[in-house]
């Protein structure tokens, strides 16, 4: 239904609050001031601040995968696999629930990734930003976020955790496709038109990360820097600048440290210069969990709840993807008086703001129709082939052998394991159909005498291990029933001395037995670096016969005794 300014689904629910000009988000039958979209944003946010406890503000400095319940302002990655007007259905019934099931109405950010498409099925896939950088075309690069940007609301999606603005000098980085290169002027005009784009589409954009996250030692990502502040500042801020310039409602806070202060709790990053000196007007996100690395990586405290008070008074206000430090840990903060009502209330009044800035209270709904039209449109595949022709660099033509000619070639061999596999880089979403490099090798040549001759090469992956499940693991000793291994964790890389965690430890991961600590420690106790495990237990498969055992290991080494 479209009423005056703005669509509503036909399934919700409490259709009385929805009037011609208005919503009455907080059921009263009458329209208070953050209610009113002729009123100024800041005196709806004041009004609507004045009017949450202290629940209801923390709410909106967390996220959550998991939407029920709607104890979360902000949503992470719910939309992914959903077509267009199956993400935009999903999208409106999101936001009726947190609209019409909670006391204020307030609604929710749904957030994703959207560095070369929107991360999610059916949309169009643009080239990588890198490649989009070596167009050094500023236009196109816009014209091609406005088309991200159009489809991403069109889903009901409020907020893109991009663009990547480090600047990457490293060949080793390995991230460095989602950047626009390695140099400030180039990333700071790229960034300018990118996020521009998106505030004019109403989406939050979200430079990333801030700052200096890919230019550790030897290129690795989120570990600690040190670098002087004029290197900060000439090479590696340039590019936030511009961005903020543009319209950036967001900023993401990177994982590692500087000068030994984290990213995610330092108020000279988060306040002095985003805030005091270039007047961004948004709120600060984390990277995923990084807030919980104030402890378990960085180890500047091993507290949570100070943690939490680190991270707020830095000016971090949202605490991405799910709810951890700014859960238990915040609201005891808060209560034991490390945090004071007046920075929770600066921070939930930032996250407040953009929401009325972007239009959530007026508008919070999409119509499903017009998603299926938007996304993957004939307009926007065609834009997708113009960036990508556009972004091909020809590095090398020796004896000018480019361009073939069909009169003169008799077979052509395409060999490789992706010549016949489509690979869209990191953060990719599905688009409708795709062509490999051999199809469209197969259809150029159609209608000629030319030989093609196909073969898949070199595997680029090992072959599939799944993980082993727990219930095929018994630990020592372990009771009818126990299923797991024994698990010894100690404080040091030589299994020496007594372990400082001993327990029974099953299902670690979905599906099977499998970790993934990345930069964490498993344990406060336990250093995010140089500590050891060891593993001990039955193998009890379930049927006699010959299994093949992998064991696959990042970063350190491991031993397998049978």
């Amino acid at each position: 239904m479209k009423y005056h300014t703005y669509y509503v689904p036909s399934n919700v629910r409490r259709r009385e609050i929805y009037h011609r000009d208005w919503i009455d988000f907080n059921k009263n039958g009458v329209m208070d001031p953050y209610e009113d979209p002729k009123r100024p944003i800041e005196e709806r946010v004041e009004d609507l601040l004045s009017r949450m406890t202290l629940e209801e503000k923390i709410a909106q400095l967390r996220s959550t995968f998991c939407p029920s319940g709607c104890k979360a302002g902000n949503l992470s990655c719910v939309l992914r696999n959903l077509s267009p007007k199956e993400g935009a259905i999903k999208a409106n019934e999101l936001q009726r629930e947190a609209i019409e099931e909670t006391r204020l109405g307030i609604p929710v950010i749904i957030h994703d990734e959207c560095l070369h498409g929107c991360v999610a099925k059916f949309s169009t896939s643009f080239p990588q930003a890198i490649a989009l950088a070596a167009t050094w075309d500023p236009d196109l690069v816009y014209r091609v976020a406005k088309a991200i940007a159009k489809e991403t609301r069109a889903r009901g999606i409020r907020q893109c955790l991009s663009p990547v603005v480090n600047v990457i000098r490293d060949v080793r980085a390995g991230r460095t496709e989602e950047s626009f290169g390695e140099d400030p002027y180039l990333m700071s005009v790229m960034a300018y038109v990118y996020c521009k784009a998106f505030r004019e589409e109403g989406i939050i954009a979200t430079p990333k990360h801030f700052v200096a996250n890919f230019i550790g030692d030897g290129g690795r990502d989120s570990h600690e820097i040190h670098l002087s502040e004029r290197y900060l500042r000439e090479i590696c801020f340039p590019g936030f600048k511009a961005a903020i310039k543009a319209g950036a409602l967001s900023v993401m806070a990177a994982y590692n440290s500087i000068d030994g202060i984290p990213c995610s709790c330092n108020k000279w990053l988060l306040t002095e210069v985003l805030r005091w000196e270039w007047g961004f007007e948004g709120f600060v996100v984390s990277d995923y969990n990084s807030v919980s690395g104030i402890v378990y990586k960085h180890h500047v405290t091993d507290r949570p709840e100070v943690a939490a008070k680190m991270a707020l008074e830095a000016g971090l206000e949202v605490e991405l993807p799910e709810i951890s430090i700014y859960g238990e840990p915040l609201i005891r903060a808060v209560r034991e008086g490390l945090v004071s009502e007046e920075v929770l209330d600066e921070a939930v009044r930032r996250v407040l703001r953009v929401k009325f800035l972007i239009g959530l209270f007026d508008n919070p709904y999409v119509d499903p129709e017009k998603a299926e039209e938007i996304c993957s449109s004939r307009e926007h595949v065609e834009l997708a082939l113009e960036a990508a022709r556009k972004a091909i660099v020809l590095l090398k033509n020796e004896n000018n052998i480019l361009p073939l000619d069909k009169n003169k070639i008799k077979s052509i061999a395409v060999i490789g394991p992706l010549s016949d596999e489509l690979r869209l880089g990191g953060y990719s979403g599905i688009p409708r159909s795709v062509v490999t490099p051999l199809e469209g090798i197969k259809e150029k040549l159609t209608g000629t005498n030319i030989t093609i001759r196909h073969a898949r090469g070199c595997p680029p992956d090992m072959d599939i291990y799944l993980p082993l499940a727990s219930i095929y693991l018994i630990p020592p000793n372990g009771k009818p029933g126990e299923h797991g291994l024994m698990v010894e964790y100690f404080d040091n890389p030589d299994l020496a001395g007594k372990p400082v965690i001993k327990r029974v430890e099953s299902l670690p991961w979905p599906g099977g037995f499998r970790y993934e600590w990345g930069y964490y420690s498993p344990d406060p106790r336990l250093p995010s670096d140089g500590f050891s495990v060891r593993w001990t237990g039955r193998l009890v498969p379930p049927e006699s016969g010959l299994y093949e055992l992998c064991l696959i290991t990042s970063g350190g080494g491991a031993r397998v005794w049978l």
